[in-house]
């Protein structure tokens, strides 16, 4: 399917969600083609990526310096269709920098002095918080607006941001002198934390061919657009449509209160391992997340194992682990597996349930 072919938002009116779904999956599928052409396996990270994005949600990648993280957002932006602005976050960094300000202009004509705003890189459709962690709290909050309200407030004015908007941020897990981890209220932003592995021997070997080569130039060059930003927002409206029967939604929730270990029927290796839990927008995100993953395979409705599926981007970053688990090298993965292997998918009716 070309990327013309997807619907547009106001196409989409005539065309059934059984179709539209079949849709998204074909897109799903192009789009995960053309990043192939340039991006060596990290299929996990893309398909979670690409989840993100049909759930209007912002990401935080994480992972070591060299795995390609840029040039995967980079080359996704071009496959959607979509403007992309790279910011490097420094300590020096100022939130100008980021949203943009008002400077002094003479009018040719008038010859009045009046301030006129200059739009910053924050004004794009895919804005890349490259080392967010790398710059100061002051500058880090300028990010919060935008993400959550979609617009930027410069002294009395509003400005909206274009749609659709994400925030994709990327912090090093190593050399953390010098940086100002993000406060847990900025952190519940971000719709997922994806990890970014190492690459299999395969894959590296792979990678060192492409890299060494005049193919590497051209394979950017050849992705292709599959969508547009009209197009994806006719998708994310798609998501939201989608129905999720009442034991799906109690198993979210379930899953999400089992984090918490001053519930009363919090599990024991909660209590013993979990310092404080993750919050009602982890269930929300949890639900808005599985429904674009039923989506995009091609699915009517939601099942549980699209709630298991993104539970680990949607939790590893709303939990914090205990000086136990530490001492016991148990991390926010383990906790999560553990939880989904503990928690029941009881497919009766919530009546039944006791």
């Amino acid at each position: 399917m070309s990327g013309n072919a997807a619907p547009s938002a106001a196409q989409s009116n005539g065309i059934s969600d059984k179709e539209l779904i079949a849709q998204a999956q074909q897109a799903f599928e192009n789009i995960r083609g053309e990043l192939a052409k340039v991006i060596v396996g990290q299929d996990q990270a893309i398909e979670e990526l690409i989840i993100a994005i049909f759930a209007r949600g912002h990401c935080m990648l994480e992972g070591v310096p060299g795995l390609a993280k840029t040039l995967l957002i980079s080359t996704l932006a071009k496959a959607l269709h979509l403007s992309f602005k790279r910011v490097q976050f420094t300590p020096d960094l100022m939130p100008s920098d980021i949203v943009g300000t008002e400077v002094l202009q003479e009018d040719p004509v008038t010859k009045a002095r009046v301030f006129k705003f200059l739009k910053g890189p924050i004004f794009a459709n895919i804005v890349l918080a490259d080392e967010i962690n790398r710059t100061p709290p002051k500058t880090q909050a300028a990010l919060l607006e935008a993400m959550q309200e979609k617009k930027v407030s410069i002294g009395n004015e509003e400005y909206k941001l274009d749609q659709p908007f994400f925030v994709l941020a990327t912090q090093n897990p190593i050399d953390q002198e010098g940086t100002y981890p993000l406060p847990e209220a900025q952190l519940d932003r971000f719709l997922f934390k994806i990890f970014v592995g190492y690459p299999t021997d395969e894959e590296e070997l792979e990678v060192m061919r492409r890299v060494a080569s005049p193919a590497m130039a051209n394979a950017e060059k050849s992705v292709r657009q599959v969508l547009n930003g009209e197009q994806i927002q006719a998708f994310q409206q798609l998501v939201l449509r989608v129905p999720v029967a009442d034991h799906v939604l109690h198993y979210a929730k379930a899953l999400v209160r089992a984090t918490r270990p001053k519930e009363a029927d919090a599990p024991d290796f909660i209590k013993e391992w979990i310092s404080w839990g993750a919050g009602p927008r982890a269930s929300i995100n949890l639900i808005i997340a599985a429904k674009a993953r039923a989506v995009l395979y091609g699915q009517f409705h939601v099942t549980c194992e699209d709630i298991d599926a993104v539970a680990k981007p949607v939790l590893r970053h709303r939990i914090a682990c205990s000086y136990t688990a530490t001492a016991e090298d148990i991390t926010t993965e383990h906790v999560v597996e553990k939880l989904i292997e503990s928690i029941p998918k009881d497919e009766k009716k919530p009546a039944a349930r006791k």
